[in-house]
């Protein structure tokens, strides 16, 4: 046996090993859905004699069970407003900090720079404790806008470090040009860093969206009042409700029904976000 043929086997084997090990890993990861999916469309009755078992029939009456007695449908408005509010504070912020931190050198710019790197890692459930006690005192608590502000804080780093990537490749002869035609600091950010660095803030805004819809400790300590739960939220009194009540079907329901619109937007986004994940890591 040639060398080329010992090559040719060896990537061979290899090859078949990481599709083994993919299929492995989506397998693990779709049972768990596939599964909740089942158990949504089953009987009580159904469920409690087998659970691994494939529904006899659609027992669709399980998804209004978990529409009307869970609420879900106040829940899912305050995670659709807490979202949109977090997206814009965080695109406000991020695309113009992000610019500047490149394309304006100051004295501390880099040290700016290195904080938002660093608070990257800080992950807002080891503060929660003393981030609760502060909004109390600033009578901030149960209030779903007050509740963005903090998303937004948290999603702010690692958007103007992703941004940064993007804003540091753009030519600067751009924005000579720009400024040449009459435009000022902020026209050349709307007219050309904005339209140039759109793949990072369509990649940031997808990021921060899925976050802060399926964001669950800090919204389960805020907010107290039933009218301001978030749907992840909701969800958990579901499973407390109906374990209780032994209505499993309904429960099953209304966690697929939560995952519903993140799966639906990543379906939707899933090229733009990878193509916008991988040109950022690319450039930055």
């Amino acid at each position: 046996m040639n060398t080329n043929t010992k090559s040719i086997l060896k990537n061979i084997s290899a090859k078949t090993l990481i599709r083994l090990i993919l299929i492995i890993v989506l397998l693990i990861e779709a049972y768990p859905f596939v599964w909740n999916l089942m158990s949504a469309l089953k009987t009580n009755t159904e469920f409690m004699t087998d659970p691994l078992a494939f529904p006899h029939g659609l027992a669709w009456d399980n998804f209004a069970r978990a529409y009307v007695k869970a609420n879900l449908g106040a829940y899912i408005g305050n995670s659709f407003l807490i979202t949109v509010e977090t997206l814009v504070l965080t695109l406000l912020c991020a695309v113009p900090c992000s610019y500047c931190l490149v394309r304006y050198r100051f004295f501390g710019s880099q040290v700016l720079l290195g904080i938002f790197m660093s608070l990257m890692f800080i992950s807002g459930n080891y503060i929660i404790v003393p981030l609760f006690l502060q909004m109390k005192a600033m009578n901030m608590l149960d209030n779903v806008t007050y509740l963005s502000i903090v998303y937004a804080a948290f999603q702010i780093p690692g958007s103007v470090f992703l941004l940064s990537g993007y804003m540091s490749t753009i030519e600067r002869d751009y924005e000579e040009a720009a400024k040449i035609d009459g435009c000022g600091p902020f026209g050349v950010l709307r007219h050309i860093a904005i339209p140039l660095a759109r793949p990072g803030i369509v990649t940031i805004s997808l990021l921060t969206v899925m976050s802060a819809f399926n964001e669950y400790p800090m919204a389960l300590v805020t907010l107290m009042d039933d009218k301001n739960v978030t749907l992840p939220v909701g969800i958990a009194r579901l499973f407390q409700i109906q374990q209780y009540a032994t209505d499993w079907g309904a429960m099953f329901a209304g966690l697929v029904l939560a995952m519903i619109p993140t799966i639906i937007l990543f379906l939707i986004c899933e090229k733009q976000l990878l193509r916008g994940i991988s040109i950022g890591g690319i450039k930055g």
